[in-house]
């Protein structure tokens, strides 16, 4: 599971202006692009690891009624936001940082212009 979490984690930071920072407030690993969160990386009420990612809503409903370790947002906005279970995840270490850059590329987008074009 440390792979994992390690995995994402460095993937993360390759990527034009993203940071991952230990927010000890809400106990999780938060990436963020300029201030704005695309992921946040910690564990659920029951222990469980999870990433919480921004998608588009109709993939993220069409995820979670394909994959039983894919739910609604946790602690986020449920249309636009989804949490992965880690724990013996469907998903390949590869196919879950291709969630976290679609989030990345999500939050960027919605940033102005001018700032964009920092990172593009």
């Amino acid at each position: 599971m440390k792979n994992k979490i390690q995995y994402l984690k460095d993937t993360a930071k390759t990527w034009p202006g993203a940071t991952v920072d230990y927010r000890e407030d809400w106990d999780c690993d938060y990436f963020g692009i300029e201030k704005k969160c695309f992921c946040m990386l910690g564990t659920n009420k029951a222990g469980d690891w999870v990433m919480t990612v921004k998608g588009d809503p109709e993939e993220n409903e069409l995820l979670r009624e394909q994959y039983s370790d894919v739910v609604p947002g946790y602690y986020a906005n449920k249309t636009h936001w989804n949490s992965f279970v880690l724990e013996n995840s469907s998903f390949t270490e590869e196919q879950l940082a291709g969630f976290l850059r679609k989030s990345y590329e999500l939050v960027l987008k919605k940033l102005p212009k001018k700032i964009q074009t920092k990172y593009i």
